[in-house]
């Protein structure tokens, strides 16, 4: 595996921080970042990455921005999750797609194209990030195929990085 480094490390604009944490809330159900006032971005080896007190807290895909599973931990949002069964967590954290078959619930707002988080069933805390291949109603038992891209992970460069 190749260690993640971080270059071009540069304080953003307000105005982009306000783009930012709306994109955020659309895409959250909520105002995850609230009136914060310094952010940083910076370049990994794959992707640009959203720091904030020395965190990682969120990244771009598609130039458009997500939380990182450690930005999920942090700001707890309550809609766009997808959960799934004990026995796919371990998959899943080793950066698996979701399959339908694994999902035990879903936000029932999600259509296919959403940037979604992924919980477990039992604690029902983040494990990963992904887009929905497809709407909530084919999501879960009875459904075949895979459901979710994995993104971010648990476990992934981006995780695993220290500032």
């Amino acid at each position: 595996m190749s260690e993640t480094k971080l270059r071009n490390r540069h304080r953003i604009p307000s105005k982009n921080i306000k783009d930012i944490s709306a994109h955020l809330a659309d895409v959250f159900g909520m105002d995850v970042l609230g009136d914060i006032s310094e952010m940083d971005i910076a370049e990994s080896n794959a992707q640009k990455a959203i720091i904030m007190d020395n965190e990682i807290v969120g990244f771009f895909v598609e130039d458009k921005p997500l939380l990182t599973v450690r930005g999920l931990l942090k700001y707890k949002p309550e809609t766009r999750y997808v959960t799934v069964d004990m026995g796919a967590v371990k998959y899943v954290a080793s950066g698996a797609d979701i399959m339908s078959p694994g999902i035990v619930d879903a936000d029932p707002m999600i259509k296919s194209g959403d940037y979604v988080w992924i919980r477990d069933v039992n604690n029902k805390r983040p494990i990963a990030v992904g887009k929905a291949l497809v709407d909530r109603d084919k999501m879960g038992k009875g459904m075949s195929g895979k459901a979710v891209k994995n993104l971010h992970y648990v476990g992934d460069e981006l995780w695993n990085y220290k500032i």
